[in-house]
């Protein structure tokens, strides 16, 4: 706003129309603070930065599009072109650095203070048009042989993208020959999306208030319908099954520790109850053992057909048969085996 100051409509009363313009008359410039050095050719401008580079005062990044108070002057020509220096003092410390034009190459080089951050690539690796280098364009305008060969290659290259070129040609007119019914088309695509955006958008809020969750859903799709239905959590065991077991484990095991083996628990006594219902007691199971008199010890040596003959009652041998169903004689003595009673003890059976 420096330059508008002198813009206005007072004059003092002792101006003289004949000094010239009212700056002329006060002694100052129209531009004020910018021009303090205009003496010495250096005139103060507002400078943006480039491209990115490298302070070499402080080392730190400083990137393009950073504006810069800069003084301006001019140090050669470029033929017809002037060249012009600016210096610049880093925002970030008391270095100073000076940049000046490049027309010959349409770039900006560093003179001094910095470096330059080098992340340039080259564009027809991504199918950019590339402009034709000064050297080209100075090629094709003095040698008619290299324009020659460079129409050729052009009108080459030509023939190669035309198919493509009329298929992009082709589409565009099929998809825009009608505007009004293009954009009817793509509004209907749009508000039918939005319907479809809303409904999910209330079903997903049902879920989440239902589950208690705040976390941002995705929609749906089939692997995941099917992948869900693969895991979906079923129990092995109903709640009254898993009551039951819980029940009668609790029922037999044992209430108290015992140290000699006998059950003194009412589990152990219930344990002992389902084991007499689920498996029949015999004498080796009892440790029962038999001990025989000499009538006894006489008939076993009698033959498997002798005893047979003699001993038509109802009452069997027991040499014969050895099963625990067998009668015993009044005779015989059984003496008792085992944690149920003591080895010296016997009764008549």
């Amino acid at each position: 706003m420096g330059e508008r100051k002198g813009q206005n409509l007072y004059y003092p009363p002792d101006y003289d129309p004949k000094v010239g313009g009212l700056n002329k008359f006060q002694g100052t410039h129209a531009l004020r603070e910018r021009a303090r050095k205009l003496h010495m050719g250096i005139l103060i401008i507002r400078f943006e930065m480039p491209y990115n580079i490298w302070c070499d005062g402080c080392k730190n990044h400083i990137g393009m599009g950073v504006r810069y108070n800069a003084e301006k002057k001019k140090i050669g020509m470029y033929y017809s072109t002037p060249v012009y220096q600016f210096r610049m003092k880093c925002h970030l410390c008391d270095n100073h650095f000076e940049i000046k034009t490049d027309p010959g190459n349409l770039d900006y080089v560093i003179v001094s203070g910095a470096r330059r951050q080098e992340n340039r690539w080259d564009p027809t690796e991504n199918g950019q048009i590339v402009p034709e280098t000064k050297e080209t364009q100075k090629r094709l305008f003095d040698d008619a042989m290299f324009k020659l060969e460079h129409k050729t290659g052009d009108v080459d290259l030509s023939k190669l993208d035309k198919p493509r070129l009329g298929k992009l040609v082709g589409r565009n007119e099929t998809v825009w020959k009608d505007d009004y019914e293009a954009n009817c088309s793509l509004r209907r695509d749009f508000r039918k999306r939005r319907k479809e955006l809303e409904e999910s958008a209330i079903t997903d809020s049902l879920l989440l208030n239902r589950s208690s969750l705040d976390i941002n859903l995705l929609p749906e799709s089939e692997e995941d319908k099917n992948l869900a239905s693969l895991l979906a959590l079923r129990p092995s065991r109903s709640i009254e099954e898993s009551h039951k077991n819980v029940r009668i484990k609790i029922l037999n095991s044992p209430a108290l520790p015992s140290s000699s083996g006998l059950i003194t628990s009412f589990g152990g006594l219930k344990k002992e109850e389902s084991l007499s219902k689920s498996s029949p007691l015999t004498r080796n199971i009892l440790g029962i053992t038999i001990k025989r008199n000499k009538d006894s010890t006489e008939c076993s040596t009698v033959k498997k057909s002798e005893c047979k003959n003699e001993n038509k009652s109802t009452e069997k041998c027991p040499t014969i048969n050895g099963d625990s169903t067998d009668v015993l004689k009044k005779n015989e003595k059984i003496s008792l085996v085992g944690d149920y009673g003591s080895s010296g003890e016997s009764s008549e059976g």
